[in-house]
């Protein structure tokens, strides 16, 4: 039996990451996304975890530091 448990397909990647199916492919084969290989069917699998700290750093790279959080607006 397979365990596929914790992997998601190309269209789950896009959907989780909110890009376009052929951007995760893209992002898969130029190494910006550690992509596996169904061992059967040999279709792109993605670990959910991988993709959840994708989310993480893009949603870091766009914070706003702490001091221009905490001014006000004139």
């Amino acid at each position: 039996m397979l365990r596929t448990e914790g992997y998601v397909c190309v269209k789950e990647a896009a959907a989780l990451l909110g890009v376009a199916p052929n951007t995760v492919r893209a992002w898969g084969a130029a190494g910006r996304i550690p992509e596996c290989r169904h061992p059967v069917n040999r279709y792109r699998m993605y670990k959910r975890a991988d993709l959840e700290q994708v989310n993480r750093q893009v949603e870091q790279s766009f914070a706003l530091p702490a001091a221009a959080r905490k001014r006000k607006p004139r």
